[in-house]
């Protein structure tokens, strides 16, 4: 399988917590998901982890928020950006 990379971006914020995206397209889907994405979006800071959308081969697309992981409806990849940038700007820090 081949993969390539679309975006990498991170923002640390003066807050401490950090905003990182990274996709990549395949040129197949990665089982279960039925889209060529790979993607791992992450908000948090060093070792806590507040919000994180991700997939991977046997899992499929799924969300990390609370310490809690539930399924997530994969759409589009516009979409999906959407969602992370809401939970990020939504979250309430602790």
């Amino acid at each position: 399988m081949t993969a390539t990379l679309l975006v990498q971006a991170k923002e640390v914020r003066d807050d401490g917590s950090i905003v990182e995206i990274v996709v990549w397209a395949l040129d197949q889907p990665l089982a279960p998901c039925l889209h060529r994405y790979k993607y791992r979006l992450f908000y948090g800071r060093s070792g806590e982890c507040f919000v994180r959308y991700d997939n991977e081969r046997g899992k499929g697309d799924h969300r990390h928020a609370d310490g809690e992981e539930s399924a997530y409806d994969f759409t589009t990849l516009e979409a999906l950006l959407a969602d992370f940038e809401r939970d990020v700007t939504d979250w309430r820090m602790p």
